[in-house]
């Protein structure tokens, strides 16, 4: 792992470390802590229904997800389950109850503060067939073809290295196994100065790559019938409320004018695929 890559896994973790603690309801850069109506409305922008956010724990959803993967992961009794970085565990506690008694649902994360939460939410929740493991989705505590469903909802993007997670995911994966996952990534380079603030890498979207490259990875991993299962914009004040506002504050280098049209540059993509 070079030192960028270090830099910028740390960053990550101490910003998701910081929502965890301030109950934040947006991604690391913004000031919009503590908004739980916030949480809910991004959530339901990207596919959630109340019913859904109204079943898990307060503190669960945090409103940083950008689609709802579980709702079109086909889950089934007896399923085994991983969610690659699971957070304060919505998307854990919501597949919990369809994978059933004899399934089990399995979040990895690697932000100590996100784990903590997690556990007590299900604890709180009495998820007894849900657990959470600390690890990180480049290398996951988890048994070679052990797993039936993969899903994450957008996290791959923050990794600087997709090419490992989809690699990972595929050697978890039983023979069948499938993979349906909720993710950022661009239709169109974004402006470098945006691409390479930090601000914006923590805040969700700066980390997101060219949806040809993204969709490559996980066709290089092994996995068949790769698609897209649905795409559309995805609106800024989603990813990060201020993230943007904040990119020009931190950044002297970037004008406002650079931020017009970003929302075009950055889609939400669900893409479903097999382990054959």
């Amino acid at each position: 792992m070079n030192k960028d890559t270090k830099n910028i896994k740390q960053l990550v973790k101490e910003g998701y470390g910081k929502i965890a603690q301030q109950k934040s309801s947006c991604c690391p850069t913004s000031s919009c802590c503590g908004n739980a109506n916030l949480a809910k409305n991004i959530s339901k922008t990207v596919g959630y229904t109340d019913e859904e956010m109204n079943t898990v724990p307060d503190g669960a959803n945090l409103g940083l997800g950008c689609g709802n993967p579980v709702a079109i992961a086909s889950l089934k009794e007896g399923d085994i389950v991983l969610d690659l970085g699971s957070g304060a565990g919505f998307d854990a506690f919501l597949a919990s109850p369809r994978v059933g008694k004899t399934g089990k649902v399995i979040g990895v994360d690697m932000t100590p503060e996100m784990l903590e939460k997690a556990r007590i939410n299900a604890e709180k929740g009495g998820y007894d067939n849900v657990e959470f493991r600390s690890g990180e989705i480049e290398k996951l505590p988890v048994e070679d073809s052990s797993i039936d469903v993969i899903i994450s909802n957008c996290v791959i993007n923050l990794s600087p290295d997709k090419e490992s997670v989809f690699k990972e995911s595929f050697r978890v994966l039983k023979p069948g196994g499938r993979l349906m996952v909720s993710d950022l990534v661009l239709v169109k380079e974004l402006p470098d100065g945006i691409k390479d603030s930090v601000e914006a890498y923590v805040g969700c979207f700066a980390g997101a790559i060219m949806k040809d490259e993204y969709l490559s990875f996980i066709k290089k991993a092994g996995f068949r019938d790769v698609k897209i299962v649905s795409q559309s914009n995805y609106p800024i004040e989603a990813m990060a409320n201020d993230v943007t506002a904040q990119v020009v504050n931190n950044n002297p280098d970037i004008k406002e004018s650079d931020l017009q049209g970003v929302e075009d540059s950055v889609a939400s993509i669900k893409v479903y695929a097999v382990k054959p």
